[in-house]
């Protein structure tokens, strides 16, 4: 990779021989969301790309207040791509943000923490490498309408593949190959609708940087999961991002419409962003031990297991940070609630892949969801491993029974994830020291962040809901 101006030059040298019209800055707010801001190409020069540009932060949910407003987005100039979706061509790069007078990273930006969580693993001599590949699912929609007025509440998902559309009259007719609901995994088309618009999603990945390696129908009806490779925390938040933009971006060119909420269907299966993990120092992957007594797992590897476990329920304010996320994390819909690991077991919150080699060796923590902020969610899980390892932290024996049938006496012995967001949020006001190592995350910024999700939480609590009409307007 090119260092420092190295890098710069060649950007330039890009932008003159591609004739790229456009610079499209962007960056990640509190929320997850990309946000950008773009440039003629023609008046970026070195100076921009080196020192950055002005911005309002006050108009970003949860970041500056208006009288010190200004803020600084500084391009990584190894993040460049170039955008598959615009008309003119356009070059985007992702960005930190700085703050102008520090002029060091904000530290309420994500991706500043993410880099954060980085060096403190370097800087710790535990590793050098902490690998994350994430599996995000999401939806694809014919159609979507909601409404929120105080006299109108409710909304309506529409999907050729939709179980509810059997006999629903079509111009070309109602073709009747559907799966039905929880019943979607894996089958060839015509059932599966959407294998030819995955498969463009997979080449508009590739196109942008990303390498992808599988692409299937998921188990809920109208769900889809497409692989990519792992990387660096960092880079791997950066890969989310610019995988979510894509996801969005070719379902609209096709008239759908995609979404990453978890649980946008009641009755069948959510959307996970199951995550693997694995930390490496110069070439061999820790987690792995030949003499290991449970799958070749190292000591490291099962207190990193240990922390996240100890840590989980203020985790999920990153992982499962949507009111919407715990309507996912109930029992019977493949969602795991039981904070236990176990090899090849899906039922456990943390779970053991079969691998065939010891660089593969690795651990998947199966709880997060694609809402999740990857910055802010990879930075957690990792510092509470290495807080797992600093502190000898050890998760006890593994659970391969299927938890999701054991008895009430046996699943009460077995500590869960939150059950709603509201508890998330408690659970990381009390328990956030190990986020604080380092100066990784600081409490102004965890109580910026619990202030801005707490008031989602209370606009949901406040609200009628078409449900509550269905049980008591009667009454």
């Amino acid at each position: 990779m090119l260092a420092g101006k190295s890098v710069i030059s060649e950007i330039l040298r890009r932008i003159k021989d591609e004739s790229i019209q456009f610079i499209d800055f962007r960056f990640t707010d509190t929320l997850g969301k990309f946000h950008h801001t773009t440039y003629k190409s023609s008046f970026i020069s070195e100076n921009e790309l080196i020192n950055g540009l002005m911005f309002d932060g006050s108009s970003i949910a949860g970041w500056k207040q208006i009288n010190c407003s200004d803020m600084i987005i500084k391009p990584d100039c190894s993040t460049a791509f170039i955008d598959p979706f615009t008309s003119q061509a356009t070059m985007v790069l992702i960005c930190d943000v700085i703050d102008p007078k520090t002029q060091e990273g904000y530290n309420r930006d994500p991706r500043t923490i993410a880099k954060k969580a980085q060096q403190y693993l370097y800087t710790n001599k535990i590793g050098d490498k902490a690998y994350f590949g994430p599996e995000l699912e999401f939806f694809i929609f014919d159609d979507v309408r909601f409404i929120n007025t105080p006299h109108e509440s409710g909304m309506v998902l529409d999907s050729e593949e939709a179980s509810c559309n059997s006999n629903k009259k079509y111009e070309s007719g109602n073709s009747g190959h559907r799966a039905g609901v929880k019943g979607a995994y894996f089958p060839v088309p015509p059932i599966d609708l959407f294998h030819d618009i995955r498969s463009e999603m997979v080449l508009a990945i590739e196109s942008i940087g990303l390498k992808a390696s599988v692409h299937h129908h998921e188990v809920a009806e109208s769900q889809c999961e497409i692989g990519f490779e792992y990387a660096e925390l960092v880079a791997s938040s950066d890969n989310v991002q610019k995988f979510k933009y894509t996801i969005k971006n070719v379902a609209v060119s096709y008239g759908k419409s995609a979404t990453f909420m978890p649980k946008p269907i009641f009755g069948d299966n959510g959307s996970g962003m199951h995550t693997h993990q694995s930390i490496w120092l110069k070439d061999n992957n820790l987690f792995f031990d030949k003499n290991g007594k449970y799958v070749e797992l190292s000591e490291i590897c099962l207190y990193y297991i240990g922390g996240i476990i100890k840590h989980a329920k203020a985790i999920n304010a990153f992982s499962n940070p949507s009111t919407n996320s715990y309507k996912r994390l109930v029992p019977g819909y493949e969602a795991p609630v039981q904070l236990a690991y176990s090899a090849c077991n899906r039922s456990a919150a943390i779970r053991i892949p079969y691998v065939y080699n010891s660089k593969a060796k690795r651990i998947e923590v199966r709880f997060p969801d694609p809402t999740a902020n990857p910055y802010l969610t990879f930075a957690a899980m990792l510092m509470a491993g290495l807080d797992g390892i600093k502190n000898k932290i050890h998760p006890g024996q593994a659970n391969d029974n299927d938890l999701y049938n054991l008895s009430i006496e046996e699943v009460k012995k077995i500590p869960t994830v939150c059950g709603s967001l509201r508890e998330a949020l408690e659970s990381l006001n009390k328990d956030r020291e190990f986020l604080k190592a380092g100066e990784v995350f600081n409490d102004d910024m965890l109580d910026a962040y619990i202030a801005l999700k707490m008031k989602e939480v209370e606009q949901l609590e406040r609200r009628p809901h078409p449900i509550e009409f269905e049980m008591y307007y009667a009454g």
